[in-house]
């Protein structure tokens, strides 16, 4: 039993492993393919990037809890072989797509199918025990750093073989993850702890209910938001910004995404346990949203390539600053709620990635173009500066504000 619930975890690891590496894998070649699909330049093509990591983001944030419920009626092992196949009919999409309307169909498929991280989570939940449960679900933040460093590299050197490579390799990854689980994945959820499917159990937004419970958080919560929503000029302009500013090529361009997911990492593993004791939680959430904003406004006003891979620095080390977020906001609820909470945390999070990419991504496209007041590439880093910026001041006086009340 022991060396069978070994054998699952290991099982779960590299399935996140792959779906955070298959995602991994396309960013570098991503701009490359819209833009010859639609046959326009790469900051025209960036809108068009932006739109399919929203139907993704879009798609999943409203079936994953139909998921999710579905795992706990029909068991975690079915869903999750159906995420690992519609990943790899997914990619197969993107690899022979002979236009943008094929992409984005195969972000829909992705992102209805793709509940890997949560039924995951929920199938290391189940093989667990209390002594085991916290080294388990450490592997998933481990799968999601690794996956982040191989996929983009990875990526970006298949590049050479052809921008639709790693579309075929990212396939190939997930459909012998498939047949790999097919055999011999056992089902984790015995059938007397299985539950019936509910509706009302499945609303995407239900989540979100939970900040009008909880007033007190409100502010901390919009920092929060901001801080995701600012990432977005990061994480969803990267590769469009230094192909078009710099030249950069695919295989630079995921050497530096892995640059920055080892510097991540770093930080968010390592230097957060040793800096975080010293400072606190409020100095750290302080400190980081600091270097977050001067990270940013260095990016907007790069003029060379290598200045990208400085300014990495100064803003990954701004990463201090969430852990210290979450860690304030968990203070303000009971132990009854952290699960809500976290939930909350999550939906908020998805809306970002829904919302984020368009805006980036477009003022990017725009301020490229001679319809633009003046000539401003970097404008998705500056705008995610003053966000960054905002979230400060937010924080600042909410604690403030709390700390006068206590004072009292």
């Amino acid at each position: 039993m022991a060396s069978s619930k070994k054998a699952a975890v290991g099982f779960i690891f590299i399935t996140l492993l792959i779906d955070v590496m298959g995602w991994g894998l396309i960013i570098p070649v991503m701009p490359r393919l819209i833009s010859e699909l639609k046959g326009i330049g790469i900051n025209e093509a960036s809108p068009y990037g932006a739109w399919l990591l929203s139907a993704y983001a879009i798609t999943q944030f409203m079936f994953a809890p139909v998921i999710g419920n579905l795992s706990d009626q029909y068991g975690r092992r079915p869903v999750l072989l159906i995420s690992l196949f519609g990943f790899g009919i997914d990619y197969l999409f993107l690899a022979i797509a002979p236009t943008y309307g094929w992409l984005f169909a195969g972000r829909i498929i992705a992102g209805i199918t793709g509940a890997s991280f949560t039924t995951g989570a929920a199938y290391i939940a189940d093989i667990s025990t209390p002594a085991t449960r916290a080294k388990n679900f450490g592997m998933i933040g481990a799968a999601f750093g690794l996956g982040f460093v191989i996929g983009p590299a990875l990526g970006g050197l298949l590049a050479d073989f052809g921008v639709r490579a790693p579309f075929y390799a990212a396939a190939g990854l997930c459909l012998l993850n498939f047949l790999y689980g097919y055999f011999v994945l056992p089902e984790s959820l015995s059938k007397e702890n299985r539950r019936s499917f509910e509706w009302k159990r499945a609303n995407p937004f239900g989540a979100l209910k939970f900040l009008r419970k909880r007033p007190g958080i409100g502010g901390l919560a919009l920092t929060y938001f901001l801080i995701y929503l600012a990432a977005q000029a990061v994480q969803a302009n990267w590769s469009f910004f230094t192909i078009y500013q710099f030249g950069w090529t695919e295989k630079l361009v995921g050497l530096s995404l892995a640059v920055v997911g080892i510097t991540v990492s770093a930080v968010q593993g390592g230097l957060t346990r040793f800096i975080n004791p010293r400072l606190g939680n409020e100095k750290s959430i302080y400190t980081g949203l600091f270097l977050y904003t001067i990270g940013l406004v260095l990016f907007s006003f790069a003029t060379e390539g290598w200045m990208m891979f400085v300014i990495i620095v100064p803003y990954c080390l701004g990463g201090i600053a969430s852990p210290a977020l979450q860690a304030t906001l968990a203070g303000h609820v009971p132990p009854n709620e952290q699960g809500e909470l976290q939930g909350t945390l999550t939906s908020l999070m998805s809306l970002t990635i829904i919302i984020g990419p368009p805006i980036m991504n477009n003022l990017f496209n725009y301020f490229t173009t001679t319809k633009a007041p003046f000539y401003f590439p970097g404008i998705p880093f500056f705008l995610a500066a003053i966000l960054m910026l905002v979230s400060l001041i937010i924080t600042w006086r909410v604690l403030s504000k709390e700390r006068r009340a206590t004072a009292i």
